[in-house]
């Protein structure tokens, strides 16, 4: 308040009404923009074309804003014009609730207020975010005469890109007089959503002129569809020709060192970072020390971690996953412990990490009591990954009743790979009779699944019963049953 009094001083209406509008449009914060609100509407300014419009604009679309106060706001406005409603539906549309934006267009048209160009960018950008049919918002650009718009066309091919359909994304393609490297990048990302890397590929080639977009659409496919090698190569080739990275990229290229298990080139990539300037970036961070924890690297992990300004819960979660994979447990729960003293609330991922821990330690009944925490002290209620974590804790350990009977009490359905992670103990242990209860529950869930048989034949063998286990192997033949594998939840 100080800030807005000082510059804003006891000026005449026009050049207060030119100050509030300037803060409004430098403001950082909501209660920052509340300051200047409140001095606006003291003034009887709060109605100014101006300030009304460079206020409602921060809370509806900046990343620090206010949904729900600019629709108050929005509410107060005798009769919101084109402009307020496309911001309204912009900012709806990046929420979690981008239905809402559907909900304004169809208010606006209602109220006789003409939609624009822009007012269906913002929409489509909600209807990809959304599930339903993609037809009705295309054939409502046709029919008001905005299918002859670039940027609406690109929007749309947008849609049906981030939606996995790259049918629509073509029919629109096709019928763009003038494309331009955004309809390109957006059809390259259509089949990449869609799980076609080779048309990708070819669309990609075929492109007169790449963007960011694209590349990092089809380095990140390659990524993740484990052909990481040629993603590497393809970011060495985005390197040479100038196409400058931006953050996903980055993550997609570190996704690709981890995944090859390739320090040595994650440690490539992790200079070349610090040397462009994207090492204030959290999720980079985040992703060099899962990237340095699968190769074994810790050192460097440790370092990644210690050296962060800031941190976010995934940064916590990384790296007390990284130090339970490896064994150190006792990191793992000193983590957790400075994680709690910074004031930050754990997840569900957090427990998952710690109970890979204790597992590693034998620590049972340890994981245990933090498992009873969990709900008690930060309200998280344990989910089936959490129970067939518990599970298999137990199982390892020889404790199988009581991994039986926790399967028997979940409050949720069990699956076959809670029970899956028992019977693999049963195999262990060779306990006959716990197998025989626990296959029971399998067949009740998927009699077709042969794995499960095997590991009861396996147990019986164990145990010498071998009338038993031709008995199985008569069952398996006679079932059709298919073998799979055991499951574990913490592996190993």
């Amino acid at each position: 308040m100080i800030r807005v009094q000082q510059q804003c001083g006891a000026q005449a209406p026009l050049g207060l009404a030119s100050a509030l509008a300037s803060l409004a449009e430098t403001c950082l914060s909501m209660q920052g923009l509340a300051q200047i609100h409140a001095r606006a509407l003291r003034s009887h300014l709060h109605d100014h074309p101006m300030v009304l419009a460079k206020i409602f604009r921060f809370a509806a679309v900046s990343p620090s804003g206010d949904l729900r106060y600019a629709h108050r706001l929005f509410d107060q406005i005798p009769h919101p014009n084109t402009f307020f409603h496309n911001l309204l539906i912009r900012g709806y549309a990046s929420s979690s609730r981008p239905c809402a934006s559907v909900d304004l267009f169809n208010q606006m048209r209602r109220n006789g207020v003409d939609p624009d160009g822009h007012s269906f960018t913002f929409l489509l950008k909600a209807r990809s975010r959304m599930k339903g049919r993609s037809d009705d918002i295309h054939g409502l650009v046709v029919r008001l005469g905005f299918s002859g718009y670039l940027f609406v066309k690109n929007a749309l091919i947008h849609m049906y890109a981030m939606r996995g359909m790259p049918a629509g994304a073509r029919r629109v393609f096709d019928e763009t007089w003038a494309v331009d490297v955004v309809s390109w990048s957006g059809l390259v990302v259509a089949h990449v959503r869609a799980g076609e890397l080779e048309l990708a590929r070819e669309v990609f080639d075929a492109m007169p002129e790449r963007d960011v977009v694209s590349w990092t659409a089809l380095i990140s496919a390659y990524s993740q569809a484990s052909h990481s090698r040629e993603a590497l190569e393809l970011f060495l080739d985005m390197r040479e020709a100038g196409v400058w990275p931006d953050e996903v990229t980055m993550v997609s290229v570190i996704a690709a060192c981890s995944n090859l298990r390739d320090g040595e080139t994650g440690l490539e990539i992790h200079r070349y970072i610090e040397e462009n300037g994207f090492g204030w970036m959290v999720s980079l961070s985040n992703a060099l020390i899962h990237m340095y924890a699968q190769c074994g690297c810790m050192e460097r992990a440790w370092q990644v971690f210690n050296g962060m300004r800031r941190r976010s819960l995934i940064t916590w979660n990384c790296m007390i996953l990284a130090c339970a994979n490896h064994g150190d447990a006792e990191d793992a729960l000193d983590l957790f412990q400075r994680m709690i003293q910074s004031n930050m609330q754990p997840d569900k991922a957090t427990f998952l990490a710690l109970f890979v821990a204790y597992a590693h330690k034998g620590l049972v009944d340890e994981g245990y009591r933090l498992f009873g925490r969990m709900q008690r002290d930060y309200g998280i209620e344990a989910g089936v990954e959490h129970y067939g974590c518990m599970v298999d804790m137990l199982g390892r350990a020889g404790r199988l009743e009581e991994a039986y009977n926790l399967i028997i009490g979940m409050p949720m359905p069990s699956n076959d790979v809670v029970w899956g992670s028992l019977l693999a103990a049963c195999r262990t242990y060779r306990d006959v009779e716990m197998g025989e209860r626990v296959v029971q529950k399998l067949l009740e869930l998927n009699p077709r699944k042969g794995g499960y048989y095997i590991l009861l034949r396996d147990i019986y063998i164990a145990a010498g019963r071998t009338d038993e286990a031709n008995e199985m192997e008569q069952t398996m033949a006679a079932n059709g049953a298919l073998k799979n594998p055991g499951y574990s939840w913490l592996g190993g």
